[in-house]
């Protein structure tokens, strides 16, 4: 507020041509004056330099704003929603909770019981944009011999949290070396804030971190390939920060000469294990996941398209498949969107009416044969001679006259349908769609074809 001196009737000294302002500066128990940068006060010590601090910038320093593009979300309201892959071993156990809207990941005291949760779709980061990522769940309390894990990652790269026996880690997964390492930081290590309830300098949130309670764990990208990597968590609203892994001009531990890992497009993965017998059973419930692109996604790729190049006859009033696509198996964390359908009915006489639709994941008869030159990251068939299609599998449909053709879009005008992404399991089963067709009366011919983005990068 401006400072009125009352003895001179005037704002500020006599002669001065401004006014005099107070200013508050506020200052923490020890006397030193702080700001109120987010995600919580620090010193002004502290803020100078420490860029990894601030969350209301994304991972390339831009303003955080409305512009995010969600690339995935994830939640359990009625039933467990078909977006992961789940593999178990021993006793373990997946089951959804309808109460809570939660998914509860058990194993057993016995050794060697495990159970994981990964997306079957990885999550496509553009280079330039921040990739934000927050996965929410409830941790086990820790036990000797339990290992948890939850985060960005897949068997050969990624970042997450680890709580094994009773220590916590953020830890980067990396196999650019060829074979996969894991950079473990243990919580007393972590170089933001150690969480631990001190309030010291090394804690600046003053925040205890206890994994037995439901938690927001998020992690930020700059990868472009040797960018900086952060992970923290979001409590009372606030993002707090609690390490982060720098890559670009670092001399130690060890001259960085590469990429930090092989790739941000990854998967979400949750992970609860008996490394040993434990003292009883244990629980990871998984609650909710989302992958954003902060500043948008540009639609920049071309279509690929996998057609036949003969006319398929015979076709009646049965569907039958006239082109499919997956991914390589060499191949499966490619990023694939299939974008258009292209068909024509061919009648010898008069005309004919179809029934042209999409299927994911039908079983082909017929001896497949697989197509795997053509394309980088997608293989195609053209053989298979019947279908059997899963209730719920069509996932498109409309019809067509031979008279009058048509070529259908599967995705939104100007944007990727990244529901309809060629996802994948953990047992490296690659998601299947197929182009069908039948006749409403009488057997005529058709040809057809399958346009497809590749985003992979």
């Amino acid at each position: 507020m401006a400072n009125f001196r009352y003895d001179l009737q005037d704002f500020g000294p006599k002669g001065h041509d401004r006014t005099v302002f107070e200013v508050p500066m506020i200052a923490n128990k020890n006397g030193e004056v702080v700001t109120t940068e987010n995600p919580f006060p620090v010193t002004i010590t502290q803020a100078i330099g420490y860029s990894a601090r601030s969350t209301t910038n994304d991972a390339f320093g831009r303003l955080r704003t409305s512009s995010a593009y969600t690339l995935f979300d994830s939640n359990h309201r009625y039933q467990e929603n078909g977006k992961w892959s789940i593999s178990t071993s021993g006793s373990g156990s997946s089951s959804h909770n309808a109460n809570d809207s939660t998914v509860e990941m058990d194993v057993t005291d016995a050794s060697g019981d495990k159970v994981v949760r990964e997306t079957k779709r990885v999550f496509s980061y553009q280079p330039g944009k921040s990739l934000l990522v927050l996965n929410t769940f409830t941790m086990e309390e820790p036990k000797t011999n339990l290992r948890q894990r939850v985060g960005y990652f897949g068997v050969n790269d990624g970042v997450y949290l680890e709580q094994e026996d009773s220590s916590v880690y953020v830890v980067k997964r990396s196999s650019v070396t060829g074979s996969v390492v894991n950079t473990r930081v243990a919580q007393a290590s972590w170089n933001i804030d150690v969480m631990d309830g001190s309030g010291s300098t090394s804690n600046p949130s003053g925040y205890e971190l206890n994994l037995e309670t439901a938690q927001i764990l998020w992690s930020d990208f700059e990868w472009l390939g040797v960018g900086t990597v952060r992970i923290g968590f979001v409590i009372n609203g606030q993002f707090i920060p609690v390490h982060a892994f720098h890559h670009s001009n670092q001399t130690t531990p060890s001259p960085v000469v590469t990429t930090y890992m092989r790739t941000a497009t990854l998967p979400c993965r949750l992970e609860i294990e008996n490394t040993g017998a434990t003292s009883g059973a244990s629980q990871l419930k998984q609650i909710c996941s989302t992958v954003i692109s902060e500043e948008g996604y540009s639609k920049v790729s071309q279509e690929h398209t996998a057609r036949m190049t003969s006319v398929k006859g015979s076709i009646g009033t049965t569907f039958l498949p006239l082109v499919s696509i997956r991914l390589k198996s060499t191949r499966l964390d490619a990023v694939v969107i299939p974008s258009t359908v292209n068909f024509m009915g061919i009648a010898a006489t008069g005309t004919s009416d179809y029934e042209v639709v999409m299927v994911k994941n039908g079983t082909l008869g017929g001896s497949p044969s697989w197509n795997t030159s053509t394309f980088d990251n997608v293989e195609f068939d053209l053989a298979a001679s019947s279908i059997t299609i899963p209730a719920g599998g069509i996932v498109k449909a409309y019809y067509a006259t031979s008279t009058n053709q048509a070529q259908s879009t599967i995705a939104d005008t100007g944007a990727y349908n990244l529901d309809l992404q060629i996802g994948r399991t953990l047992a490296g089963v690659s998601d299947i769609y197929t182009l069908c067709c039948r006749t409403l009366s009488g057997t005529n011919s058709a040809i057809g074809g399958i346009s497809f983005y590749d985003l992979t990068n």
